[in-house]
């Protein structure tokens, strides 16, 4: 697939990355002919496994996910792109939060791991 240009970039939860697909499939017209480029074709096939995947592994539906990361925003050494990654997994044992936070410079205490466990125990 040849991309032209970007248009926009952002970090998105797996239930708004599905809302996007479903949004797309929806608007997608049938071709007017029968002959499709190969571009086209790759186009839709992506598209459609992105939903696929999407619709398989996001566990909470939109407003939960999004009432979710404004709550774990508030929460001190969060920044969105591991709020993202907590909504997706709902981690449910301190070492899926820690294993979250494995690449950052800093570590977690106790009560900050309990408090992330606790929001995400509210959703699940």
């Amino acid at each position: 697939m040849i991309v032209k240009e970007v248009v926009d970039e952002s970090i998105l939860t797996l239930v708004e990355a599905k809302e996007l697909l479903k949004g797309l499939v929806v608007t997608m017209k049938e071709p007017e002919s029968e002959i499709e480029s190969e571009e086209e074709e790759e186009v839709r096939y992506e598209q459609r496994k992105a939903l696929e995947h999407t619709t398989k592994f996001a566990r909470l539906n939109i407003e939960d996910a999004r009432a979710l990361m404004n709550e774990l925003l508030n929460l001190e050494k969060m920044n969105k792109k591991i709020a993202v990654q907590i909504v997706n997994l709902m981690p449910g044992s301190k070492n899926e939060v820690r294993a979250i936070y494995a690449k950052e410079n800093f570590t977690l205490s106790e009560d900050d791991i309990e408090t992330i466990l606790d929001c995400v125990a509210k959703y699940r």
